[in-house]
Order: C-alpha cells, then structure tokens, then sequence
C-alpha cells in the first residue's frame, strides 16, 4: 500500500529540517507515534535504528526503522524493520517565496493478522488521514512554533 500526503510550509528548507531531524522530537507532531527509543548509537544519519510506539486507533505496536537516506534540508529516507515493513521518505522541496514543499511518502506492507494486502482497503483512507494530520501538525510546529494541532 502506498501513501503520500504533502503540504507547503511557510518557511525554508533548513528550518523545516531542523523540525525533523531529531527523531525522538517526531512524537511532538505524529499524533500515531506515542514514544520513540533510539536502539543505535548513532542520533542521526544513515544507520541509526529506533522503535516507535504506534497508535492507530484500537492497533497499537513497536515499529522498527533504520535511517537509510540522510540529506539535510532535501530528504530523509526510512527501512520499516518491524511486523509493518516498507519504506518511507520526507522529502523537503524548496518552493516559491522561501516557503517548503514537505512531502511523505510511504510504501508499507502488513502481517496477515493486519488484513495482509487486503489492509489497504480500509487502512489506506485511515492512514491517509493520519498522516495528513501528521503534516498539518509539523506545518503548525513550523509556522507557529506550538506543538500538534487539536483536530
């Protein structure tokens, strides 16, 4: 199943990074992302692994993820290690007026006892939605400097 939301943020690239580049700070705007343990040495760059404790609705799991790509202020890429597996990318595009075309993409595959090929279904739309609030979230971050929207 692939998802792929975006949005544009009224601020430039390096300051959109800056927003995303400490992972354990992504569960100030990723309303499914209740905690995030990094499990490498590393905080950053390609290598590091951390477990995300996931909610989506009555679904709650630990999600692993390795770094895969790392370029500040373009893209970071991600590896799903754990029961959902795939791979996802932020990429940070400049646009008009020193403003950040922000976009997120996803290509996830589930365990059979999360409905297997059949989970796009019905968890495209949801996720979809998720993901969308994830991104008007981090866009209020940005612009504002508050923590997630109450939506």
């Amino acid at each position: 199943m692939r998802i792929r939301v975006s949005t544009t943020i009224d601020a430039p690239p390096d300051v959109v990074w800056d927003a995303i580049e400490d992972i354990e700070r992504h569960v100030d705007w990723m309303d499914d992302a209740v905690a995030i343990r990094l499990t490498s040495k590393r905080r950053s760059g390609i290598g590091t692994t951390f477990d995300c404790d996931t909610r989506v609705g009555p679904i709650r799991l630990t999600d692993r993820f390795e770094i895969t790509e790392w370029k500040p202020g373009k893209v970071m890429g991600i590896h799903h290690l754990g029961v959902v597996t795939g791979t996802g990318r932020f990429l940070l595009k400049r646009a008009r007026g020193g403003r950040t075309r922000f976009t997120w993409d996803e290509t996830l595959s589930f365990p059979w006892w999360l409905g297997g090929r059949l989970a796009g279904l019905p968890g495209r739309p949801v996720l979809r939605r998720v993901f969308g609030r994830d991104v008007r979230n981090l866009k209020a971050l940005v612009e504002t400097g508050r923590g997630p929207l109450l939506l």
